[in-house]
Order: C-alpha cells, then sequence, then structure tokens
C-alpha cells in the first residue's frame, strides 16, 4: 500500500521560508512524475510544482524564483523549498504521484 504524508507546515511571516516534505512508502518515487498542488481557503485546488522522473522542474507563475520542487530517491522524500512567502501562499499543500495523494500540510503566511 502506498503512502505519502507531508511536513513541514505551520505560521511563518511574510518574507519567511519553509521546507515541506513529502514522505512516501513504496518504491515509486524515483519513477514517476512528483507534483505539488496547494489549496487556498476557499478556492480549488491549484498545480504549483511538477518533478519528473528524469529531474526536471516546471513551476506555476505564482511561486517561480520562490519555490523548489527536490527529490531525495534514496530516502524516498520529495521536498518543497518555499522563501519569500507571501500571505497569497497560504493554503493547504499536497503531495501527489501517480493518483496517490497525501493527507496535506496547512502553511500559513501572515503579513
Amino acid at each position: 500500500q502506498v503512502q505519502l504524508v507531508e511536513s513541514g507546515g505551520g505560521l511563518v511571516q511574510a518574507g519567511g521560508s519553509l521546507r515541506l516534505s513529502c514522505a512516501v512508502s513504496g518504491s515509486i518515487l524515483g519513477v514517476n512524475v512528483m507534483r505539488w498542488y496547494r489549496q487556498p481557503p476557499g478556492k480549488q485546488r491549484e498545480l504549483i510544482a511538477s518533478i519528473f522522473s528524469w529531474g526536471s522542474t516546471s513551476y506555476a507563475d505564482s511561486v517561480k524564483g520562490r519555490f523548489t520542487i527536490s527529490r531525495d530517491n534514496a530516502k524516498n522524500t520529495g521536498y518543497l523549498q518555499m522563501d519569500n512567502l507571501k500571505p497569497e501562499d497560504t493554503a493547504v499543500y499536497y503531495c501527489q504521484i501517480v493518483n496517490y495523494w497525501g493527507q496535506g500540510t496547512q502553511v500559513t503566511v501572515s503579513s
């Protein structure tokens, strides 16, 4: 049974940083694309970052230059480094691989 568990969320002031982790049980991380989504309060879930099995990455315009997606296949863990956070980054953040989703982790950015 594959499970994804996010961690690292919390409350941070605008301009601060957080690093989210996505621990993956099962050896699927290295051979599949991993994506991070977020769902702001009252809004739809949106894709913000992807990392492909060959290492390429892509980002939504709203986070480009501030967020960095990465993964450590040996640790079966993916990461989302978030710098220069803004209040509009407040959301529940989810990682996703194939059709598996984590439970989400709350990120709140105060102004």
